[in-house]
């Protein structure tokens, strides 16, 4: 008898662990869901706006999900060829160099940083 109310105790916390271990999942989707955005965003709003086209070009694009993980990447549509060449500058025709604008380098710096507040603020500030 003893041994039946150790089984059902053991499936009971097995249980609550899936339980939790989803909740976890689903948690931390968000979280990488909101810092791809926050890229997105401060990205646009520090790129050079000579035309503003670069600025808007920027997007979130789902690279892999599975059942317990997610990846997202941040990205230039229309105007990807610009994004190295204004983030370290680049060398002039008739000699000298461009000036780099970095932009893209502080905002991944910034994501990851809230993505690791996002996901111990969602597992409960483990």
């Amino acid at each position: 008898m003893a041994n039946v109310k150790i089984d059902r105790l053991a499936d009971e916390i097995i249980k609550g662990l899936k339980e939790y271990a989803d909740l976890a999942t689903d948690d931390m989707k968000k979280s990488v869901r909101k810092a791809g955005n926050a890229v997105r965003k401060e990205i646009s709003q520090s790129a050079p706006k000579d035309t503003g086209a670069y600025a808007k070009s920027w997007s979130v694009k789902k690279t892999k999900e599975t059942s317990n993980s997610l990846e997202v990447t941040v990205h230039s549509r229309n105007r990807y060829q610009l994004a190295h060449l204004l983030e370290f500058g680049h060398a002039k025709r008739g000699g000298g160099r461009v000036a780099a604008r970095p932009h893209i380098a502080k905002a991944e710096e910034n994501a990851i940083d809230t993505l690791e507040q996002e996901i111990l603020k969602a597992l409960g500030g483990m």
